[in-house]
């Protein structure tokens, strides 16, 4: 048994014949044997001065890939020195050994150009343009067979699958109203108190709470909500996806003749578009409340007072135009997250790509949404 046997460490021995310099190296060359070879090499490296230096392999007891790979990287760094190497009293074996190192050498690192250029700019360009069309083609073609399937459910309710549409209402809904109250409570005391930071210096304290009324109503709550449940509802709805893609489940649905968008598309954007109008209204709530106390304790507007001018401030336009968004935030958000959770590869890597993907689109589009809106509801003098 070879490896039982005594290890001999590696050597070398140097001596001039002429204008030669002889090598004599010994010993066993391996991997257990590797740091004693690379300091031996760093030594022969710093000394070697000669015109044609021959590598004696005839004392050599042992030599594997590693010994092979520090006898070709002295070889390497002698020959970059000007000298010629020659390889001596090699057996077949060893020549063999070297012969495979050198064919394997790995190529220089050579890093990637980074310099700017217009072509380059054009190609980015030029790319990000290609991606969005794609993924507008991909969302057209998901809104389409909804709609197909939805028309279908309506003439066959049955078909639609109601324990589903409740599992996932209570994952993107009631699951998601902690984070969502707690963060809108924040976000109205932040708006009340900075508001009422400049506003008290005109004595207009007053106003803060038409300030906190209208804002939160008509944006922050619907936008705040979209955005939480694009972060929570929509990377999930994209990493079950991609898993299930993954592990070829999506594949097997198509076998059996189930269709995709009516098992699992459906009742996840149903699901979503019930939920984030409540989970609106919720923030709603939350984000006065914050704004009702922090009035209180920062401006002393008691709570009977703040709930009398909200009265006067809002209406319940004010409200329903908040309250409307909702549905299409959450068709966008699904619809998007589904996209990219139906896109993820066979890799871990492209899950999680694709997922972080979901959720900056579907932010980017809310926000984009939530501006046409805004311009609408303008332009009818909303």
């Amino acid at each position: 048994m070879g490896f039982l046997n005594e290890l001999i460490e590696p050597g070398c021995a140097t001596r001039h014949e002429g204008e030669r310099l002889i090598l004599a190296l010994s010993g066993d060359w391996t991997i257990t044997t590797a740091m004693t070879g690379e300091r031996l090499v760093e030594q022969l490296c710093a000394d070697v001065r000669a015109a044609i230096v021959v590598v004696d392999f005839s004392a050599v007891q042992r030599l594997d890939t590693a010994g092979a790979w520090i006898i070709h990287k002295l070889r390497g760094r002698v020959e970059y020195t000007g000298a010629r190497v020659q390889l001596a009293g090699v057996s077949e074996e060893q020549r063999l050994l070297m012969g495979e190192v050198d064919a394997h050498h790995p190529p220089t690192f050579v890093p990637d150009a980074q310099k700017f250029s217009i072509i380059g700019l054009f190609e980015t360009t030029g790319r990000a343009v290609v991606d969005a069309w794609q993924d507008c083609v991909a969302m057209l073609h998901i809104l389409g067979s909804l709609s197909m399937v939805i028309f279908t459910v309506l003439f066959n309710p049955r078909r639609l699958r109601g324990i589903a549409i409740a599992v996932q209402f209570d994952k993107t809904c009631i699951g998601a109203v902690p984070i969502v109250a707690l963060m809108s409570f924040l976000i109205g005391a932040i708006i009340s108190q900075q508001g009422g930071f400049y506003l008290r210096q005109f004595g207009a304290d007053l106003f803060v709470v038409d300030l906190a009324g209208v804002l939160v109503l008509r944006e922050i709550g619907v936008l705040l909500t979209a955005i939480m449940v694009a972060g929570r509802s929509g990377s999930a709805f994209t990493a079950e996806l991609g898993s299930m893609k993954m592990q070829e489940e999506i594949d097997a649905l198509h076998v059996i003749g189930l269709s995709v968008t009516e098992v699992l598309v459906l009742p996840r954007i149903l699901a979503l578009m019930a939920a984030v109008p409540v989970l609106t209204f919720i923030a709603d709530v939350s984000a006065l409340t914050g704004a009702a106390l922090v009035s209180w304790a920062y401006l002393e507007i008691p709570p009977q007072a703040f709930i009398s001018r909200l009265q006067e401030a809002i209406t319940l336009q004010t409200f329903l135009v908040g309250l409307v968004k909702a549905p299409f935030m959450a068709l966008i958000i699904g619809l998007i997250a589904c996209v990219e959770g139906l896109k993820v590869g066979g890799s871990a890597d492209s899950l999680g790509r694709h997922t972080t993907l979901s959720v900056v689109k579907a932010i980017f589009l809310v926000i984009v949404v939530d501006g046409l809106f805004a311009i609408f509801f303008a332009a009818i003098n909303v």
